[in-house]
């Protein structure tokens, strides 16, 4: 007789063991999320730095996440996802470690600072590692047909924590003082070391594996589509404080949350839309409604427009890296999965790199409303490329 397949699982039996997965993520991205919005200030009031210092202890941790991203997909590949994770969850804990220690040695600034900079260096690893192994992982244990479903709940688990983490940083350093960060990153971190210990992992995928710079032109045309798009999201999240006051406006946090809001939201109610009508029709129609949302931002007569804008940024870009992702997933073999996740992942992170100086330079020349009058600009040439990339997959 030959063997009986197993029953086809449940979409919520698929959606729970993604979420088992992602927590990890949402843990990380928690540890991520608790110093972002006090440490700028402890580096130039506690420590005595300059403003300058402040913002490069802050992108130390994005350009080691962006240099890390190759090693994250390659270690995911061959070591396996579930090891990456636990590397990263590592790193995580010496990150906690190594602030608290800084926070110790407050009295000698310099040694102080070269401390918490490297502590932040281990961070970015961590994230990159953890990034690429979750999503991995998530797409080995549910099948590649889940991609979608895997990469949007990983981006709600990242999203939530952040903006759970960042008012929760604030309360904790007013209330313990700095050196509670630090604690609490080692113990959520070790915490969720030993949660992982016996949780089982996916074999790792045998086969020819690509030189990474093979993977990363593969995958390049879909992840400038995805730079493209997302410049938008750095862009309102680094200026919208500045585009407010400048307009003489209050409230540039309310844009923020709806912004947060709106991407979260689209992300629980259709996700399952990729799969349904696919991974560029999805891209080109959330692109869309992104890039109305950005020339609503750049027009608007008032905070309610704006905040309406903002929502539709939101809603829109929700759905744009998932949606390419499925495409661009498709271009490497199982084999090379972690290194294609790596790649792509390389292209959101430049996006936001890159946002900040570029748009800074259009606000000192033309103004600040200009600066979602360009994002929406690069959104549209982000629309035309991924037309282009549709056009030649079907032919």
């Amino acid at each position: 007789m030959p063997a009986q397949q197993p029953p086809p699982q449940s979409s919520m039996a698929i959606t729970l063991q993604i979420v088992s997965i992602v927590f990890y993520t949402f843990v990380a991205f928690l540890c991520i999320g608790l110093p972002i919005a006090v440490l700028p200030g402890y580096v130039h009031e506690q420590l005595g730095f300059s403003a300058i210092i402040a913002g490069l202890v802050i992108g130390s941790q994005y350009l080691a996440t962006l240099l890390s991203r190759p090693m994250a997909g390659r270690m995911s590949d061959t070591l396996g996802t579930k090891r990456a994770i636990v590397f990263g969850l590592s790193g995580i804990v010496l990150s906690g470690l190594l602030t608290l220690i800084s926070t110790l040695l407050q009295a000698f600034p310099l040694p102080s600072l070269i401390i918490l900079i490297i502590g932040r260096l281990l961070l970015g690893v961590a994230q990159g590692l953890i990034g690429v192994g979750t999503i991995s992982w998530c797409m080995g244990q549910v099948g590649v047909e889940h991609t979608a479903r895997s990469i949007g709940w990983n981006g709600i688990a990242s999203y939530g924590a952040i903006a759970i983490g960042a008012p929760l940083g604030v309360v904790m350093v007013a209330d313990y003082g700095f050196a509670s960060l630090g604690i609490a990153l080692s113990i959520l971190a070790a915490g969720a070391l030993v949660l992982i210990r016996n949780k089982p992992s996916v074999p790792v995928v045998r086969g020819e594996r690509l030189p990474f710079w093979a993977v990363f032109g593969r995958i390049a045309p879909y992840g400038a589509s995805l730079s493209l798009a997302s410049i938008g999201y750095g862009t309102l999240t680094t200026f919208i404080t500045l585009y407010y006051l400048n307009r003489g406006w209050s409230g540039a946090a309310y844009c923020l949350t709806v912004f947060g809001v709106c991407f979260i939201v689209s992300r629980l109610l259709f996700i399952s839309a990729i799969s349904r009508f696919g991974g560029f029709n999805s891209a080109i129609a959330c692109m869309s409604i992104e890039t109305v949302g950005l020339v609503l931002l750049w027009l608007a007569p008032s905070t309610a427009f704006a905040l309406i804008g903002a929502g539709l940024a939101g809603f829109g870009l929700s759905l744009v890296y998932p949606a390419l992702g499925v495409e661009a997933i498709k271009q490497v073999p199982s084999s090379s999965r972690g290194s294609g996740l790596g790649a792509y992942a390389v292209f959101f992170d430049l996006a936001l790199a890159i946002a900040g100086p570029l748009m800074g330079a259009v606000a000192l020349n033309l103004g600040y409303a200009w600066i979602f009058f360009s994002a929406a600009l690069l959104s549209v040439i982000g629309l035309g490329l991924t037309l282009l990339l549709k056009r030649w997959a079907m032919s």
